[in-house]
Protein backbone atom coordinates (compact mmCIF):
# COMPACT_ATOMS: atom_id res chain seq x y z
CA UNK A 1 0.00 0.00 0.00
CA UNK A 2 1.38 3.73 -1.01
CA UNK A 3 0.94 6.02 2.69
CA UNK A 4 2.46 8.32 4.18
CA UNK A 5 4.20 8.04 7.74
CA UNK A 6 2.72 10.08 10.28
CA UNK A 7 2.66 10.39 13.99
CA UNK A 8 1.69 7.64 16.50
CA UNK A 9 -1.20 10.44 18.13
CA UNK A 10 -2.52 11.42 14.35
CA UNK A 11 -5.75 10.11 13.52
CA UNK A 12 -6.30 11.74 10.38
CA UNK A 13 -4.72 14.45 8.49
CA UNK A 14 -6.60 17.12 5.85
CA UNK A 15 -4.24 19.01 4.03
CA UNK A 16 -1.73 20.70 6.27
CA UNK A 17 -4.12 20.06 9.11
CA UNK A 18 -3.91 17.05 11.21
CA UNK A 19 -6.48 15.32 13.39
CA UNK A 20 -4.37 14.74 16.60
CA UNK A 21 -5.22 12.88 20.36
CA UNK A 22 -3.21 15.63 21.50
CA UNK A 23 -4.78 18.52 19.51
CA UNK A 24 -8.05 18.81 17.52
CA UNK A 25 -9.71 15.30 18.29
CA UNK A 26 -12.56 14.07 16.56
CA UNK A 27 -14.79 12.11 18.72
CA UNK A 28 -17.24 10.73 15.88
CA UNK A 29 -16.80 9.94 11.91
CA UNK A 30 -19.77 9.24 10.21
CA UNK A 31 -19.42 8.38 6.54
CA UNK A 32 -21.72 8.44 3.84
CA UNK A 33 -21.60 6.92 0.47
CA UNK A 34 -23.85 6.98 -2.13
CA UNK A 35 -24.29 4.89 -5.69
CA UNK A 36 -26.47 6.24 -8.55
CA UNK A 37 -29.09 3.49 -9.96
CA UNK A 38 -31.39 5.15 -13.11
CA UNK A 39 -34.88 3.65 -12.73
CA UNK A 40 -37.37 3.09 -16.08
CA UNK A 41 -40.55 2.08 -16.00
CA UNK A 42 -41.62 -1.08 -17.08
CA UNK A 43 -45.16 -2.19 -17.80
CA UNK A 44 -46.48 -4.81 -15.37
CA UNK A 45 -43.39 -5.37 -13.76
CA UNK A 46 -41.77 -3.48 -10.78
CA UNK A 47 -38.88 -0.94 -12.43
CA UNK A 48 -36.06 -1.77 -14.21
CA UNK A 49 -32.68 -0.23 -12.42
CA UNK A 50 -29.21 0.43 -14.26
CA UNK A 51 -26.09 1.02 -11.90
CA UNK A 52 -24.70 4.60 -13.29
CA UNK A 53 -22.29 5.51 -11.24
CA UNK A 54 -20.92 6.28 -8.14
CA UNK A 55 -23.05 9.04 -6.11
CA UNK A 56 -21.78 11.45 -3.31
CA UNK A 57 -19.44 11.28 -0.72
CA UNK A 58 -19.75 12.89 2.72
CA UNK A 59 -18.24 12.75 6.02
CA UNK A 60 -19.14 14.49 9.15
CA UNK A 61 -16.22 14.69 11.86
CA UNK A 62 -17.17 16.08 15.60
CA UNK A 63 -15.06 16.14 17.79
CA UNK A 64 -13.55 18.75 20.82
CA UNK A 65 -10.52 20.90 21.48
CA UNK A 66 -8.81 21.90 24.60
CA UNK A 67 -6.83 24.93 23.81
CA UNK A 68 -5.22 25.10 27.00
CA UNK A 69 -4.23 21.92 27.25
CA UNK A 70 -2.34 21.35 23.17
CA UNK A 71 -2.66 22.86 20.14
CA UNK A 72 -3.89 26.33 20.77
CA UNK A 73 -7.01 28.51 20.28
CA UNK A 74 -5.98 28.87 16.32
CA UNK A 75 -6.89 25.50 15.25
CA UNK A 76 -11.00 26.03 14.02
CA UNK A 77 -9.24 29.29 12.38
CA UNK A 78 -7.01 26.92 10.47
CA UNK A 79 -9.72 24.76 9.34
CA UNK A 80 -11.30 28.03 8.25
CA UNK A 81 -8.81 28.98 6.27
CA UNK A 82 -7.82 25.57 4.54
CA UNK A 83 -12.07 25.22 3.63
CA UNK A 84 -11.80 29.40 2.49
CA UNK A 85 -8.90 28.29 0.07
CA UNK A 86 -11.61 26.61 -2.32
CA UNK A 87 -8.93 23.74 -2.84
CA UNK A 88 -9.86 20.07 -2.72
CA UNK A 89 -7.60 18.79 -0.23
CA UNK A 90 -5.88 15.13 0.15
CA UNK A 91 -7.09 13.18 3.11
CA UNK A 92 -4.66 10.81 4.82
CA UNK A 93 -5.89 8.14 7.78
CA UNK A 94 -3.78 7.54 10.34
CA UNK A 95 -2.39 4.34 9.30
CA UNK A 96 -1.07 6.55 6.14
CA UNK A 97 -3.67 5.11 3.63
CA UNK A 98 -4.74 7.95 0.97
CA UNK A 99 -8.14 8.71 0.97
CA UNK A 100 -8.36 11.01 -1.74
CA UNK A 101 -9.27 15.17 -2.15
CA UNK A 102 -12.03 16.23 0.13
CA UNK A 103 -13.52 19.42 0.38
CA UNK A 104 -14.69 21.35 3.60
CA UNK A 105 -18.41 22.58 3.03
CA UNK A 106 -18.76 23.78 6.87
CA UNK A 107 -17.56 24.42 9.73
CA UNK A 108 -19.39 24.42 13.07
CA UNK A 109 -18.56 26.02 16.55
CA UNK A 110 -19.58 25.62 19.98
CA UNK A 111 -17.54 27.03 23.32
CA UNK A 112 -18.06 26.39 26.36
CA UNK A 113 -16.54 26.71 29.88
CA UNK A 114 -14.94 30.45 29.62
CA UNK A 115 -11.61 31.65 31.24
CA UNK A 116 -10.32 35.21 31.65
CA UNK A 117 -11.27 37.33 29.00
CA UNK A 118 -13.61 35.18 27.57
CA UNK A 119 -11.39 32.78 26.09
CA UNK A 120 -12.71 29.09 25.94
CA UNK A 121 -11.60 26.17 27.74
CA UNK A 122 -13.14 24.11 25.52
CA UNK A 123 -14.42 24.50 21.90
CA UNK A 124 -16.78 21.66 20.10
CA UNK A 125 -16.54 21.24 16.67
CA UNK A 126 -18.14 19.56 13.49
CA UNK A 127 -16.96 19.40 10.05
CA UNK A 128 -18.86 18.52 6.97
CA UNK A 129 -16.61 17.39 4.13
CA UNK A 130 -17.28 15.98 0.96
CA UNK A 131 -14.97 14.09 -1.61
CA UNK A 132 -14.17 15.81 -5.18
CA UNK A 133 -13.65 13.48 -8.07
Amino acid sequence: MIGYRMGASVMMQLGSFQFSITTAAYQELSRRTAYRWAQQDLYGRLPGLQFTGPGEDAMTLAGVIYPEYRGGFAQLNQMRGLAGRGVPQLMVSGQGGIMGRWVIESVDEKQATFAAEGLPRKQEFTLQLKRFS
